[in-house]
């Protein structure tokens, strides 16, 4: 670092002299490149400026040498040995080689040189060979074999550096300055080897050599340790290890942390697997270490979390604890988090207020004062029956039951039936919450006395059935032979015998008689019947259950309702007899009168027994059509999670779908913003539908609509992976020809049954198209679709709304008549191929609307996307065909891509670059030439490869002459680890070598 600093001033001297600024450019770029070496840990090999006796280097020629070692001064006056060479004539090769330098493991070796060197014009006699460089050579070994003459002093067996030219020569008279060169050696696979200089007759003194290599140090990053790290390639791997009182989440299952070391030194990225704190401990020191919780402070589980104090009522009593302790007559239930505060059972229930009548009794309460600081209280009722006045109590056991329950009552009031008359009953109403078990004592419960009523009411048995029909039924019983009681009226409860034990499954009905008719009853059905009488004593028990069933059939009906439903039948066999024929007629005129609704494929009229499309908007009441294709679904069912998104209408949410006896299933929700108008309303639930007749594996799945609440919503089914140009944007270069193909198949069978259906789509593009977890693309949006009308006049939808169309995906003929058919649709499709081939591409890229319009209208069409299948781009090309009727049918590009899937080996026939008639269009293909590019990052931004460019830059990248030699490796160092973005790279730089120059030079 210091060597680095002392080179700027000279830097910022040199910048300043226009006649310099090329030496000044390559000083900076050699004091960025010394500071970047000082940031990483260095070894020293060889450094000729700490030794202190001869070097007793090999020259040559030995009978005529012209290096010279000896004695001179460093630039801090401390005596160094050195090598000097002056020729005092032009002929021979002068070398200097080194002694063997073991290289201790490392396989890139850096070596600094310091030096000086004169004009040649300084010479005493100038030498016409006189060359301001020399040369740099290493030879690697195992031994050390190297003698006088061997090996043989020729560029072959040493391997060339590079050839080292001086940034500032001596002058007579001249200020002295020297050079610094540091120089890259690899890559080394032997124990050693030796440094070779060959002078080219310029007087030049070597001040010193320092050779070392670079090694990552001991880290720790992210609770890992890492080890010191010597790189043995590009990137070397390092295993780590968490640090103390860590440990990884599912250590068993999962690899120890793992980090990358550069050639640089500089370790790359984070650790592949995170160390987090065990429980009772915290990070600390900027996740270098994990630290125990102090006391008074606790950390319940694992993880990036800090220690927090103890909650209310507890207390950690030591350091490094994981949970807290309650205090004494505080607990903390089974089901609370360690975070809970401790609390205690509440205490007992307030003011029990009764309400007796004859043989019940009404009970409430107020709740507790002290609620234990929990929120689930609940309260329990016991009831003990009690003899003569100081008796003995004893439980009421089942001969009372309790309304709505005995435990477990989240309300404070209860109703006691089924009491002895003139008798005294105690009763207890405990509060409870979540840890009064735990306490180990009583409930806290207050009492009640009571006495029932003197008089015994009425007791009614013995019911009967006088007439059943498959509706009603008549009932009666005997009256109760108690002469002294008068009998005010009977009330009498029934309910289906299989719902008897829901709660709201009873029906009452009162009668002034001992008898009763029940109507409005299901057919062939059973049902439990219970009745009680009511005198001056209030109302008795009710009867025991007695059952009675309805019958299956009426018999004064049935022969009329046997006419009825013939006659209903006989009609329904007419009305769909003149259906057929009023459309078998429609479609023999339309065919005459448009042959591109013909059948000769079968797709654009619908086949025998498919169902047809019905428009929405041709219903009087669009809100019919809502009722008829949609479900209305309880808001009840639904549960929003989140925002993903906004549409037309409103928010675009994820959320969860559970209707009684079905399985939770995620589901996408639309909603319909507030303020809205009727017609708002009416287009959005238009969609419902429209989706709501449409029953395909490739075509979004409605589920409900809710109209009934605020907000209005439609509710499909949920997509993982959502749109899908976004997601092939985002995942570029990740899938194979035959999954795109698969895609692709999917979108166009789904077309396929829509268009069968008659039904026109006009808005195909990849961001209409969804894609789900299994890569399965549905058809999605139908807002801008319509309904293809036929009728006598013209049989193919024209537009009267205007409004925009979106024109890149749109064909001719809709772009300027309004005429959307099928065909217009397959148009699209082949727009939805190039998107997908391309990976989310933009069609047309950044054309303006207009030029895309002449462009299609001279015939112009897109180009294949990069390693686009032959076989792909010419079916994009016939569905691009002007005339709408030579397009092919959505059912013909199910089949071909049938075929395709069936035979893979065709994909592997690539579209060639430049295929086709030239025009504008193709020459936006593919990164722009190298002259329209003034740096590496103005190079990404055209591939749209952007997001490495600090990457690239800090990995040295910063020139298209280190460009040329990048690899794989560097690629990954760098941080690109996707496989479609490497190929994409290495495709441009490939093709910019061949636009500039031959294939391995790169030239700006």
């Amino acid at each position: 670092m210091y060597g680095a600093y002392r080179l700027a001033p000279a830097a910022m001297q040199l910048a300043r002299s226009n006649r310099q600024q090329k030496t000044a450019r390559a000083l900076w770029i050699l004091l960025l490149h010394l500071v970047q070496l000082c940031a990483a840990e260095e070894e020293i090999l060889m450094n000729t400026k700490l030794e202190t006796s001869d070097l007793k280097w090999t020259v040559y020629p030995r009978n005529k040498p012209e290096w010279e070692e000896m004695s001179g001064l460093d630039e801090e006056n401390n005596s160094v040995r050195t090598y000097q060479f002056c020729p005092t004539d032009s002929s021979g090769s002068h070398w200097l080689r080194s002694t063997l330098i073991e290289r201790r493991g490392a396989s890139q070796v850096y070596v600094e040189l310091r030096f000086t060197m004169m004009e040649c014009s300084s010479l005493p006699t100038q030498h016409r060979t006189c060359k301001e460089t020399f040369n740099l050579f290493y030879y690697q070994a195992d031994t050390d074999e190297a003698t006088a003459t061997y090996p043989p002093w020729m560029e072959n067996p040493y391997v060339k550096v590079d050839t080292v030219a001086a940034d500032f020569l001596l002058r007579k008279g001249g200020e002295r300055k020297f050079n610094v060169k540091i120089l890259r050696l690899g890559t080394l696979n032997k124990r050693g080897f030796y440094l070779a200089f060959q002078a080219q007759g310029a007087c030049m003194a070597l001040l010193s050599v320092r050779v070392f290599f670079k090694k990552c140090p001991a880290l720790t990053r992210a609770l890992s340790s890492f080890p010191e790290t010597v790189p043995r390639s590009l990137v070397q791997e390092a295993q780590g290890e968490c640090v103390a009182n860590a440990a990884q989440p599912g250590q068993r299952t999962q690899p120890p942390p793992r980090m990358f070391c550069g050639e640089d030194g500089q370790w790359v990225g984070q650790p592949s697997t995170a160390c987090a704190c065990l429980p009772g401990y915290e990070p600390a020191d900027n996740n270098v270490r994990c630290r125990e919780c102090p006391s008074g402070q606790f950390k319940s589980g694992e993880g990036s979390g800090l220690c927090s104090p103890c909650p209310a009522h507890s207390q950690a009593v030591s350091a490094g604890t994981s949970s807290c302790l309650c205090h004494p007559g505080y607990y903390r239930a089974e089901s609370d988090a360690p975070t809970t505060a401790c609390t205690t059972p509440p205490s007992a229930p307030r003011s029990i207020v009764t309400q007796i009548n004859d043989t019940s009794v009404t009970l409430e309460w107020s709740e507790p004062l002290d609620n234990g600081g929990r929120r689930d209280l609940s309260y329990g009722v016991q009831c003990q029956r009690c003899g003569v006045p100081g008796g003995r109590c004893t439980s009421c056991g089942d001969r009372v039951s309790y309304r709505p329950a005995q435990h477990g009552l989240t309300t404070r009031r209860v109703v006691v039936w089924g009491l002895l008359p003139h008798t005294t009953y105690i009763f207890l109403v405990q509060a409870l919450n979540g840890v009064s078990q735990l306490s180990g004592r009583e409930p806290s419960s207050e009492s009640v006395n009571i006495t029932t009523s003197r008089d015994v009411p009425v007791l009614v048995s013995g019911i009967m059935s006088d007439r059943a029909t498959e509706s009603s039924l008549t009932l009666r019983w005997p009256v109760p032979k108690q002469s002294h009681y008068t009998i005010l009226h009977y009330q009498l409860r029934y309910c289906e015998k299989e719902k008897r034990n829901e709660e709201d499954a009873w029906h009452y009905k009162e009668s002034d008689s001992a008898q009763v008719v029940l109507t409005d009853l299901r057919r062939s059905t059973q049902y439990e019947v219970q009745v009680r009488a009511r005198t001056m004593a209030g109302y008795g028990n009710f009867s025991p259950a007695m059952s009675f069933h309805t019958l299956p059939n009426d018999d004064g009906s049935h022969s009329q309702l046997l006419v009825t439903g013939v006659l209903v039948a006989m009609g329904l066999l007419l009305l769909i007899t003149v259906i057929v024929i009023a459309i078998f007629c429609i479609r023999k005129h339309s065919r005459m009168k448009d042959p591109e609704l013909s059948d000769k494929n079968g797709q654009y009229l619908m086949g025998q027994g498919i169902k047809v499309y019905i428009d929405p908007f041709t219903y009087e009441d669009p809100n019919e059509a809502v009722r008829e294709f949609a479900k209305e679904i309880d808001v009840s069912f639904v549960k929003i999670e989140e925002v993903i998104g906004a549409g037309e209408f409103g928010e675009v949410c994820r959320g969860r779908l559970k209707v009684p006896g079905k399985k939770e299933n995620y589901v996408a929700i639309k909603t319909l913003k507030g303020g809205y108008t009727e017609k708002q309303r009416r287009d959005f639930l238009s969609e419902a539908s429209i989706m709501g007749q449409f029953q395909h594996p490739n075509i979004i799945h409605l589920e409900g609509i809710i109209t009934a609440s605020c907000p209005v919503m439609i509710i499909t089914e949920y997509m993982e992976n959502g749109a899908l140009d976004s997601f092939l944007r985002q995942n570029d270069g990740q899938f194979t020809p035959i999954q795109l193909v698969g895609m692709l198949r999917g979108i166009a069978s789904g077309m396929k049954y829509l268009s069968e259906m008659s039904y026109v789509h006009r808005d195909l593009a990849a961001r209409n198209i969804l894609v789900n977890s299994n890569l399965v693309c549905k058809v999605s949006d139908f807002g801008l679709s319509r309904f293809l009308q036929e009728n006598s006049s013209d049989p193919t939808y024209t537009s009267s709304l205007g409004g925009k169309i979106p024109i890149r995906w749109t064909a001719p003929e809709a772009i300027a008549f309004r005429k959307f058919t099928s065909a217009s649709d397959v148009w699209s499709y082949g727009i939805v191929m190039w998107e997908v081939m391309s990976f989310g591409e933009r069609p047309y890229w950044d054309m303006s609307n207009q030029d895309v319009i002449n462009a299609i209208e001279q015939d112009y069409r897109l180009p294949p996307p990069p390693d686009c299948p032959t076989f792909l781009h010419q079916l994009m090309l016939d569905c691009w065909q002007k005339d709408r009727a030579a397009r092919p049918r959505f059912a013909a590009i199910v089949s071909a891509l049938d075929k395709l899937i069936r035979n893979p080996a065709s994909l592997k026939i690539v579209a060639q670059d430049g295929a086709g008639p030239s025009h504008p269009l193709l020459d936006q293909r593919g990164p722009p030439p190298l002259s329209a590019c003034n740096s590496v990052g103005e190079w990404l931004r055209a591939i749209k490869m952007e997001r490495y460019e600090e990457g690239f830059l800090q990995a040295g990248f910063t020139s298209f002459q280190m460009l040329s030699q990048i690899s794989t490796e560097d690629l990954l160092r760098i941080g690109v680890t996707l496989a479609g973005h490497q190929k994409k790279i290495l495709s441009s730089l490939q093709v910019i070598r061949v636009h500039n120059g031959s294939p391995g030079t790169m030239r700006f």
